[in-house]
């Protein structure tokens, strides 16, 4: 047999091998992806959802349609507040036919506004710290006031809540979110000037908050918390 007879064979046996292991190869792959079409489909994954803490069910407010947070950190910002959830309350009844009970409306007191959350008598005596937390000044006197100027009548436009009084709010169902770490700050400032404990300045601020106010970790975290909550976010300065 010559070398050229030789080598055709070569080659025809060769081929047949390659194409009986192709037809091999070509069974398992279409044995494989029937296989694989036959799999269900991976479950898509379940919407994120946060997690809820009992800290935070003082937000809900079950008779509610509407739900509003009013962030101020700025004693300009909380004046706005006052003013702008009054006006709230005035569009969803003359636009609406809403009571004040349909809606919920929080204005949240942090940083700088958190020492308009205490009452009078916290101003009366500690006055002059709070303003400074504040950085704010009485606008009648320049001078640092001795009373919470957000609940007193007779300031009109020096103030941004335009004469709607802080006290006229809550009682138709306005509640405060007011920063615990800003109060804390308050309470340092307070204890440094008068030689008094941090501690025992905290406390004495937290039992004189305004009515429906609540004290929160921090004001930051009520704003995550409310949002969560399903209120919508209005920052006010």
């Amino acid at each position: 047999m010559s070398s050229e007879t030789r080598s055709a064979l070569a080659r025809r046996s060769f081929l047949a091998r390659f194409g009986t292991g192709a037809a091999a190869f070509g069974a398992a792959f279409a044995a494989a992806g029937s296989t694989a079409g036959a799999q269900s489909p991976a479950a898509p994954a379940a919407p994120w959802q946060p997690a809820r803490h009992a800290e935070d069910d003082w937000f809900e407010q079950v008779s509610a349609k509407h739900r509003v947070f009013f962030d101020s950190t700025t004693a300009n910002g909380f004046g706005e507040a006052i003013f702008f959830a009054n006006n709230t309350f005035i569009a969803n009844r003359t636009g609406y036919g809403l009571t004040d009970a349909d809606l919920a409306l929080i204005i949240c007191a942090r940083h700088e506004a958190t020492p308009f959350a205490f009452t009078e008598a916290m101003w009366a005596k500690y006055g002059g710290a709070l303003a400074e937390r504040a950085k704010f000044s009485d606008p009648k006197t320049k001078e640092a006031p001795v009373l919470n100027v957000f609940q007193t009548a007779g300031y009109g436009a020096s103030l941004l809540n335009n004469g709607v009084l802080l006290d006229a709010v809550l009682k138709r169902g306005v509640r405060l979110a007011v920063c615990g770490l800003a109060t804390r700050a308050a309470s340092s400032l307070i204890a440094q000037k008068t030689g008094s404990k941090a501690d025992d300045v905290f406390k004495e601020l937290t039992e004189h908050l305004v009515p429906n106010a609540h004290m929160v970790p921090a004001g930051i975290v009520a704003v995550n918390r409310a949002q969560e909550r399903g209120y919508s976010l209005a920052y006010v300065g």
